[in-house]
């Protein structure tokens, strides 16, 4: 077998295969050989069909079959070997001729290449890239405060509901004519939280009730999430089914939620004791924390024009002949030539970004440490677990669940790739001069999305 590459121009090439009968003869026998020995055909043993008969019937689907084995084999080893730096993956040339399996005992086959553009990475503090700095405004830091004091607020006994109030009430499960159902189910201490109920008509059974007090309420309407049905009623997601909608409560508390007092204790719970020792001091450290929440707007921002600067700056050429005919093979039966042409600037875009990056990964021998996937990966469940409410967890469990989504091929790839250009803008960052700017929060928004009211 001889490959052999000629290059068309900087960005492409053409790869020729050449397999003679002496590649693959040996191969296709042996191959034949296994599906006699394993052939069950009708008026034979299994086994002991006639060779010439299992030629017929498989020598061509086999002959194709070991010929593009060796083909994918060869082109592999070939690109290491030569160490071609190349984009995608070799696709059938359309300068290939047809191949006849049925009367040609040596094949020619043509491949097109394409490679990666040559460039430098010249980087100094003459690129310039703007940095916002998001500033903290009146209405920020009173949104801030508010919900502080909403999470450290606490029940306190009420005479009577409101839309806030929280219920303690027994449960009562009901038949539909509202009689006591025969082995229905009973709910001692059953916690309703007024503000949570879905259904307008039974919040309103709600607001106004006193000790005492006893209605019906339709814990469907009312709980439309399983989730919360389930905890309603102290029982799992599975029984819901066996359980009707309707139950008597009746109420045996009745409890309003109030908003903490900005005061000492308050910086104490949030800070620790004598951290923070005046309302002024108070507010600087929530001024401190919402620069830090918004800091994260402005790396986001920051990476997007960082991405975009070098992509300009660097401007690579690429193989966009190869790269659409590519994605269209690969993506056969999903989207048309015409669907990738459409979609083809935002990869072109993104294929650039990705040279660049992994250019300045392997120049500065960036590497992947197991500890930083790791990390990665409990971040994700991390993210995960506050999005379903459960945000603390124990060590142990966010270690295992970490471990074994690393040991994952495609989100060990993912992380990788996030450990990576997280370097990679690190350096960047510290390479060029970041302007920084201060901008008022209302005009950042603007600016991000200009599309948005």
């Amino acid at each position: 077998m001889n490959v052999t590459h000629e290059n068309s121009d900087a960005l492409n090439a053409l790869l020729t295969v050449k397999v003679e009968k002496n590649d693959y003869e040996q191969n296709v026998e042996k191959a034949l050989k296994d599906i006699r020995k394993n052939a069950v055909i009708k008026g034979f043993r299994p086994g002991k069909a006639p060779a010439g008969m299992i030629n017929r019937m498989y020598g061509k689907s086999t002959l194709v079959e070991e010929v593009n084995k060796l083909i994918s084999e060869n082109l592999s080893g070939y690109i290491t070997e030569q160490k071609l730096d190349i984009l995608g993956e070799p696709i059938p040339s359309e300068k290939q001729q047809p191949i006849d399996f049925d009367e040609q005992d040596d094949f020619e086959f043509l491949f097109d290449l394409a490679f990666a553009p040559e460039f430098e990475i010249k980087l100094s503090k003459r690129d310039k890239v703007p940095y916002y700095n998001i500033m903290v405004s009146d209405e920020m830091r009173q949104s801030y405060i508010e919900n502080i004091v909403g999470r450290y607020g606490s029940y306190e006994d009420a005479e009577e509901a409101d839309g806030e109030s929280l219920l303690k009430a027994t449960l009562t499960e009901l038949n539909a004519d509202e009689s006591p159902k025969e082995d229905g189910i009973s709910v001692e201490e059953g916690m309703v939280s007024v503000a949570l109920v879905a259904d307008e008509e039974e919040k309103e059974k709600c607001i106004g009730t006193k000790v005492g007090d006893v209605m019906v309420i339709d814990v469907t309407k009312a709980f439309p999430n399983e989730t919360d049905r389930a905890a309603l009623l102290k029982v799992s997601k599975e029984d819901l089914d066996e359980i009707g909608p309707l139950f008597q409560a009746t109420v045996a508390q009745v409890q309003k939620y109030l908003k903490a007092e900005v005061n000492q204790e308050l910086f104490d719970n949030i800070y620790g004791e004598g951290v923070v020792k005046s309302e002024e001091e108070f507010k600087e450290k929530v001024d401190e924390d919402i620069k830090q929440n918004l800091k994260g707007n402005s790396e986001q921002k920051l990476h997007i024009d960082l991405r975009e600067k070098l992509v300009k700056k660097f401007n690579l050429e690429l193989p966009k002949e190869f790269l659409i005919r590519w994605l269209t093979t690969i993506n056969e039966g999903k989207f048309t030539r015409e669907q990738v042409e459409k979609d083809y600037p935002n990869f072109e875009d993104d294929l650039r970004w990705q040279l660049i990056r992994d250019k300045i990964a392997v120049e500065q021998e960036f590497k992947v440490e197991e500890q930083e996937l790791m990390h990665v990966a409990k971040g994700h469940l991390m993210h995960q677990m506050m999005q379903y409410g459960m945000g603390q967890l124990p060590d142990e469990f966010i270690d295992k669940y970490a471990k074994e989504l690393v040991e994952k091929p495609e989100e060990r790839r993912k992380m990788a790739e996030q450990v990576i250009e997280g370097k990679v803008m690190e350096w960047i960052k510290e390479t060029i001069k970041l302007d920084e700017k201060e901008i008022d929060s209302e005009e950042f928004r603007k600016m991000v999305n200009p599309e948005a009211k």
